[in-house]
């Protein structure tokens, strides 16, 4: 997946580029600003995270729920009466949709461009928005597999037999921390 920035017209030379910003700026709008895109874009990065967890944690709830109607679990129970199999997969399926809500919760409450350090570093380090697009696109295409990988599970032992190993391939701790450094200055590489 390959993200591509569009280039702003108005940002180029010549007699259209100051009739807009008179038009734009003269009435105190400021839709053409770098500073005001890069935090409407990573608000838009973070929407499509956080429905793609939310996509894989409600397909999670629905086997979970199909488990439990199979084993005639109602929601208020506990597993008491369960086989000791049947516990380890219900807290599987548990835990892996507890882990999935940790990372959506990481993504919503992620600081904002404009309030870090890569605001303030824009004019002087071009290539930090670049990488910083490259991290959303690594994680976006992450999640995504993520996403398509949960979807095609059937039922909860064999969910609940391989969401760690799907929560560990997505790799989503590391490229969130790489993308939290980009954010505050450290390395982003």
């Amino acid at each position: 997946m390959e993200l591509k920035v569009i280039v702003n017209p108005v940002d180029g030379p010549g007699p259209g580029k100051r009739l807009l910003s008179n038009l734009f700026y003269g009435c105190g709008y400021n839709f053409y600003r770098c500073e005001r895109q890069l935090p409407a874009d990573d608000e838009l990065i973070r929407g499509k995270l956080r429905q793609l967890l939310e996509d894989c944690r409600s397909h999670l709830r629905a086997l979970e729920a199909e488990f439990r109607r199979e084993h005639r679990v109602l929601p208020d129970r506990d597993y008491a009466f369960l086989s000791p199999a049947a516990v380890v997969t219900a807290q599987a399926l548990l835990r892996a949709q507890r882990d999935l809500e940790a990372m959506e919760t990481a993504v919503r409450t992620a600081e904002v461009p404009e309030t870090s350090r890569i605001h303030r570093r824009q004019r002087e380090e071009r290539g930090a928005l670049a990488s910083l697009v490259a991290v959303d696109g690594e994680v976006l295409l992450a999640l995504v597999t993520l996403r398509d990988a949960i979807a095609r599970l059937e039922d909860g032992p064999a969910a609940a037999a391989v969401m760690p190993d799907l929560l560990r391939a997505s790799d989503f701790s590391a490229l969130w921390s790489r993308r939290e450094a980009l954010l505050w200055g450290e390395s982003g590489n």
